[in-house]
């Protein structure tokens, strides 16, 4: 994936990517080059006590995270591999309906710095912060370190 991203195209590539989002009831992404959401139904989503399971709200906040970076790589033309290297989550209340990922880049220095980072070292860190939303209540939020390796 090189240069602009159409949202859909993307979202469709990523679930036949990654099998287990095919089953996390994902609405449609929204992307404006800064900010990330993705929405998700609570119902394949539930645990034993009919709130959000911990791990799919996990496996979400990361994935938007992930997703976010790979649109920002891609639009610059880096073909690079991306993981998440570090993250930790904060459980802040129960989640008893659909709920939404979001997550926004860093300001325009911190992009530019990964950037150049990444292109003379060829390895280069961009931390972000992913919130899990209900509606306007922060339900969960997630810090994560992500490392992009150019290929």
């Amino acid at each position: 994936m090189n240069g602009p991203t159409d949202i859909a195209d993307f979202q469709h590539w990523l679930l036949g990517q990654i099998p287990l989002l095919n089953h996390m009831g994902l609405g449609p992404f929204h992307y404006d080059g800064q900010r990330l959401a993705i929405p998700a139904a609570l119902g394949p989503n539930i645990n034993d006590k009919g709130t959000g399971f911990g791990g799919s709200q996990a496996t979400l906040a990361t994935i938007c995270g992930w997703s976010l970076i790979t649109l920002l790589l891609s639009e610059q033309g880096l073909d690079c591999d991306l993981v998440i290297a570090d993250s930790h989550l904060k459980y802040l209340s129960p989640v008893d309906a659909d709920f939404v990922a979001r997550t926004q880049l860093p300001d325009q220095p911190g992009i530019d710095a990964f950037l150049d980072k990444l292109r003379t070292r060829r390895r280069a860190r961009l931390d972000l912060t992913i919130e899990l939303c209900q509606g306007e209540r922060l339900a969960m939020r997630m810090t994560g370190a992500y490392v992009a390796l150019l290929r």
